[in-house]
C-alpha cells in the first residue's frame, strides 16, 4: 500500500440520515442513521478509540453489490473505501498483487491481464470490491478465489488490532468462508493479497459456455487476455448492467444434493443438468431449476427475474426490498415444490423481515 496513505490520522466522519440507493446495485431506497465513509486503516483503529465498535455491530458494506436492503440499516454502516495496489514479483514465476479492499474488482483483473498475470481472468466483471471477494469465495467458470489467494488483513473490532488471514484460516466453501458465517461482524477486512502467475500461466476453459465461445471465435489456444474478453462477453450477454437496471447479480446460491438424491432426481427429470463434485455430490444450475418453474422473464409489479438469466432478480424500478424479497421467496417455494430442491440466497439480506 501507498504508505503515505497508510499512515493518514484524520478522523473518520460520521454522518447522519444518508441515502443508500446509490451504494446498492439493486437501487434500493434505504437510509443509514448513521454512516462512515472508511478511506483508510487509521480510520478504523479511531472509531475504535471512541468506543464505536463497543456501541454499535455496524453493516460493512463495500460495492454494494452482494446485498439485499429489506429496510433502513438499525446499525450504522461502514463503506470501506481503503484504495491502493501493489505489485511484488517474488520469484518463480508469481508476483504478489496486493489491493485495498475498497478496490474495485474487475479494475483489479483488467489490471493483472494488462501485466501479464494469470489466475483470476475467469473472475472477470464480476462486481463488488477486492475486500467482498474473499467474504463470499466469488467465482466463476471453473475459478474460485481460494485458487489463487495468498492472505488478507482484516481489523478487529473486538480488539483493535490488525490480523493476517492465510487461506487455511478464512474456511473458504462455495461461495462461503468464516467472515460471512461464524465471524461476521468480528472482522473487517482491509486488504486482500493474491498470487499470480506472471509466465505459465494454467488456463481453465473447461466450463462449456466458455469453451463454446472460444470455439465460436476460432480461439483454439488462448491467452489469459482472450479468457478474460470471453467471460466478459459472456456475462454482458447474460447478465443486466446495474447501470441500466437495479440488480445484485445471482440471487440464490446453486444447490448441491447428495448422490442418492440426484439419481432419484434425474429419474424423475431425464433432462436435468448438474456437475459433479469431487465429492461425490452434485451442483444443479439454479438457473435452470428456475426457469423451468417458470420464472424466467417473469414480473410481479415492480419485481422481476431476468429475461436473459433467471438466477438475477432485477428491480424495475421503485421496488422495496421487502417487495424483492417475497419475490425470491416465491421463487424458491415453486423451486421446492417441483423439484424437491432449496434455493438458498447467495446476497446478504440485511434488515429485518
Amino acid at each position: 500500500m501507498n504508505g503515505k496513505s497508510e499512515a493518514k490520522t484524520d478522523a473518520p466522519v460520521l454522518q447522519q440520515d444518508v441515502d443508500l440507493t446509490g451504494l446498492n446495485t439493486m437501487r434500493v431506497s434505504a437510509t443509514a442513521q448513521q454512516f462512515v465513509d472508511v478511506k483508510n486503516k487509521q480510520h478504523l483503529v479511531e472509531l475504535f478509540k471512541s468506543g464505536f465498535f463497543e456501541r454499535h455491530t455496524p453493516i460493512i458494506l463495500g460495492g454494494g453489490s452482494n446485498l439485499l436492503l429489506v429496510g433502513d440499516p438499525q446499525s450504522p454502516v461502514l463503506k470501506i473505501s481503503i484504495g491502493g495496489v501493489k505489485i511484488d514479483d517474488i520469484g518463480n514465476g508469481h508476483v504478489l498483487m496486493k489491493a485495498g479492499a475498497g478496490e474495485n474488482w474487475h479494475g483489479l483483473v483488467v489490471q493483472a491481464v494488462e501485466k501479464g498475470y494469470g489466475g483470476i481472468e475467469n473472475l472477470a466483471l464480476i462486481p463488488g470490491t477486492a475486500g467482498a471477494a474473499p467474504i463470499q469465495n466469488i467465482g466463476a467458470y471453473g475459478v474460485e478465489l481460494q485458487d489463487c489467494f495468498e492472505e488478507l488483513t482484516a481489523f478487529d473490532t473486538s480488539t483493535g488490532t490488525f490480523e493476517t488471514f492465510k487461506r487455511a484460516d478464512c474456511q473458504f466453501a462455495y461461495r462461503d468462508s468464516m467472515f460471512k458465517n461464524n465471524q461476521r461482524g468480528v472482522y473487517i477486512i482491509c486488504d486482500l493479497t493474491l498470487r499470480l502467475r506472471s509466465k505459465n500461466h494454467r488456463l481453465v476453459t473447461g466450463y462449456k459456455a466458455l469453451s463454446d465461445y472460444l470455439d465460436r471465435e476460432n480461439i483454439h489456444q488462448p491467452t489469459i487476455r482472450d479468457i478474460c474478453n470471453a467471460v466478459v462477453a459472456i456475462r454482458r450477454s447474460k447478465l443486466p448492467d446495474p447501470a441500466d437496471i437495479g440488480n445484485a447479480g445471482s440471487f440464490f446460491k446453486n444447490p448441491v444434493i447428495s448422490a442418492k438424491r440426484y439419481r432419484k432426481l434425474k429419474h424423475e427429470v431425464p433432462e436435468l443438468p448438474s456437475y459433479k463434485l469431487d465429492s461425490g455430490d452434485y451442483k444443479l444450475p439454479a438457473a435452470w431449476l428456475i426457469d423451468q418453474a417458470g420464472w424466467k422473464g417473469k414480473q410481479v409489479g415492480n419485481v422481476g427475474s431476468y429475461e436473459n438469466q433467471a438466477l438475477v432478480l432485477v428491480n424495475h424500478g421503485g421496488a422495496t426490498g421487502r417487495e424483492i424479497y417475497a419475490h425470491a421467496m416465491r421463487i424458491r417455494d415453486s423451486v421446492q415444490e417441483r423439484f424437491g430442491v432449496d434455493l438458498n440466497p447467495e446476497v446478504n439480506i440485511i434488515g429485518e423481515l
